[in-house]
């Protein structure tokens, strides 16, 4: 009698495991062979679906680390779509240093490059120090949950100091700057509850400096000017601001003389002196953006107008007023109707803000003096250009970014991204020099002037669906790519509206949705 043959199949399981890895490595839209596979295996019925079950589980007791331990030992998990999207583009470079008169000292602040998110009093955004060259960087990330630090800056022992923020409020961090680990922590008071999106509130969460003896200066959601001693962490001076009802702080910043300004949200502009309040407000206008100072004064701007003040015995005097183009509407991609970038001062005693005009955003230079107006530039495409990020200032250059379309981390899912557009402008010759092709939705972009490069956070448009977050650089003379390197997939690195910082030993850091990011050569 002839024997039976019998044909061994390959086992349901590792075909689903198969299909799984694929749909990883391809992205969102490979997960459609996944779907597809569940289909055609049958009924919700059928005990194969309890298999599928056990798998979930499995896969989900694999997560489970991320879920317990937010603590900064892990790394931000990463998306679907390691196959489809490029790990490192461009080559290594040499620096090309730039020689660009550089923002003042402010008396009162910890050294220029390290204390505040616009790295000094000027808001120039620009560092004097080194960032990465593309050497065979490496990238380094630090898991803390739902966890955004939107100021970072450096102590004097090279520590990083952060003001971070989750769905309750703000808190105070001291990260090692290597590790990434957490070296000390401090709760500030809660958010307040708001009309506002907890991914668009100012209040108290978003800006603060350190001052000359490296202590953070804090504007706190309850509406306090609260001083923190950074070694060790700790409260060491609190100044009650007294502001009506509905009303928050939103930014700090010293002047020469060592008063303490602030600014908030419904358009009041002060200082402490002695522990007392002095204040201005600018009626009907709101405030959405730092202010930064010299040693004439300070610099404020509203949704409507580009202010001067100065500190006289009885208060806050304007020393001048400049309305600009507030446009027609708020745009897609803004916090406000109005500018969205904080006075970035340059040299020959001028400073330069954007608007909010239809059809197309302008770069406006004024004088510092006067307020007069010495330069409108058109700048990105028409129809599609907004920003929410300060200016970068070296010498006579600014550059601008395009935030246009971006409303919230879901605008750039599934491969989607924002309007394109880096611009370098000649504010003397008040002229675009360059505009490069770069989609940074939100990012705070910098320069380093020993390098000779800008540095923004990217994110390219990926047909198969995939999220993956670059930091870019680009020359400062000419807007070409010298390199990107891949620092993340999937919405937990998007960074969302938080600067990109440039540290002491030339590594380069991005705070994110869920932790933070370092990119340092390796050559």
């Amino acid at each position: 009698m002839a024997g039976t043959r019998t044909t061994r199949r390959f086992p349901w399981w590792g075909l689903l495991a198969l299909v799984m890895v694929l749909s990883w490595a391809i992205g969102p839209w490979g997960l459609v062979p996944l779907i597809g596979f569940v289909v055609w295996k049958g009924k919700f019925t059928s005990p194969r679906w309890f298999h599928l079950a056990a798998v979930m589980v499995v896969l989900g007791l694999a997560l489970s680390p991320w879920l317990l331990l937010r603590d900064g030992r892990l790394s931000i998990p990463q998306g679907a779509g390691w196959l489809t999207s490029s790990a490192y583009d461009g080559r290594a470079v040499s620096a090309r240093p730039v020689k660009a008169l550089a923002a003042a000292q402010n008396p009162h602040l910890a050294a220029n490059g390290r204390n505040s998110m616009h790295n000094d009093a000027w808001a120039t955004d620009a560092y004097s120090g080194p960032g990465p060259l593309g050497d065979n960087p490496t990238v380094t990330s630090a898991w803390y949950g739902i966890l955004e630090c939107a100021t970072l800056a450096f102590d004097r022992a090279g520590r990083l100091i952060g003001l971070c923020g989750d769905t309750a409020g703000p808190s105070l961090h001291v990260f090692d700057p290597v590790s990434l680990r957490m070296r000390a922590s401090l709760d500030l008071p809660e958010r307040r509850p708001s009309k506002e999106s907890r991914l668009q509130d100012l209040c108290g969460g978003a800006y603060f400096y350190l001052d000359q003896h490296d202590r953070a200066v804090v504007a706190t959601t309850d509406a306090r000017v609260a001083t923190y001693s950074t070694t060790p962490l700790r409260g060491v001076a609190s100044t009650k601001v007294d502001l009506p009802a509905g009303d928050c702080l939103i930014a700090l910043m010293p002047d020469w003389a060592g008063r303490t300004w602030f600014e908030t949200r419904h358009g009041i502009v002060g200082y402490l002196a002695k522990g007392r309040q002095h204040t201005i407000t600018l009626e009907g206008e709101r405030i959405a953006n730092s202010l930064a100072s010299d040693a004439h004064g300070v610099y404020v701007v509203s949704d409507h107008a580009m202010y001067r003040l100065s500190a006289t015995p009885s208060g806050p005097r304007i020393d001048w007023r400049r309305e600009y183009d507030r446009g027609s509407a708020r745009k897609v991609g803004q916090l406000s109707q109005g500018s969205g970038t904080t006075p970035t001062l340059l040299a020959g005693n001028r400073l330069a803000i954007t608007d909010n005009a239809d059809p197309r955003m302008n770069v406006v230079v004024l004088d510092r003096d006067d307020g007069k107006v010495l330069c409108t530039v058109p700048v990105l495409a028409r129809g599609h250009s907004a920003t929410e990020n300060s200016l970068i200032g070296v010498g006579d250059w600014v550059y601008v970014e395009n935030n246009e379309g971006y409303a919230g981390p879901w605008s750039t899912l599934l491969g989607r991204t924002t309007s394109p557009g880096i611009a370098k402008v000649d504010t003397r010759a008040c002229r675009v020099e360059w505009t490069a092709p770069i989609s940074a939705p939100t990012s705070v972009p910098k320069a380093s002037l020993a390098s000779g490069l800008i540095y923004v956070y990217e994110k390219r448009a990926n047909r198969w669906g995939v999220n993956a977050w670059y930091l870019t650089a680009l020359d400062l003379r000419t807007g070409q790519r010298a390199f990107r390197v891949r620092t993340g997939i999937g919405t937990l690195a998007n960074n969302h509206y938080a600067a990109v910082t440039l540290g002491p030993d030339g590594a380069a850091y991005i705070a994110t949705l869920s932790g933070l990011i370092r990119v340092a050569d390796q050559g």
